[in-house]
């Protein structure tokens, strides 16, 4: 099972928050990337949310609104998240992973929208590539009975 909670940044979900957060085992980091406010606060109000999730949780940086983005409204580089994106997560060894936990995203478009799933996945449930080529052809992921992954990749 997995558990996704968006508050969308409202203060008003702070208290709950770190409730969702517990033992969590990914947690995507999203930002609008014209305001480069909704970055800055992503250290300073929603890191401190992940005290109570698993010292591993993978964290995504997620820059948002690709769509609607022109060069002139870009406050935020590709450089600086990715730079955000691999301080925060200095508990994993991100050389494992495929690239850095960071993704620049289109709601509207789904640009990158997957991938970022599939990168979670990756890291908390990692397949076999006889797996994951069954997984291409059926649309789905079939576990043996019984057997779990070794990451919490939602929380309770």
């Amino acid at each position: 099972m997995i558990s996704v909670q968006d508050t969308a940044g409202a203060e008003r979900f702070t208290g709950l928050s770190s409730f969702y957060c517990r033992n969590a085992g990914a947690a995507i980091l999203a930002f609008d990337m014209s305001i480069v406010s909704t970055f800055e606060s992503l250290w300073a109000r929603f890191i401190p949310l992940l005290e109570v999730a698993n010292e591993d949780c993978l964290k995504i940086v997620v820059g948002m609104k690709l769509d609607a983005l022109g060069e002139d409204q870009r406050e935020v580089t590709v450089q600086e998240g990715k730079k955000f994106a691999r301080e925060i997560n200095d508990k994993i060894d991100l050389s494992k992973l495929p690239s850095d936990p960071y993704f620049e995203t289109s709601s509207k478009t789904g640009h990158n929208v997957t991938e970022v799933f599939e990168y979670i996945f990756r890291y908390c449930l990692p397949l076999s590539e006889a797996q994951l080529q069954a997984a291409n052809r059926q649309g789905t992921v079939n576990l043996p009975n019984g057997k779990q992954s070794q990451k919490k990749c939602c929380s309770h």
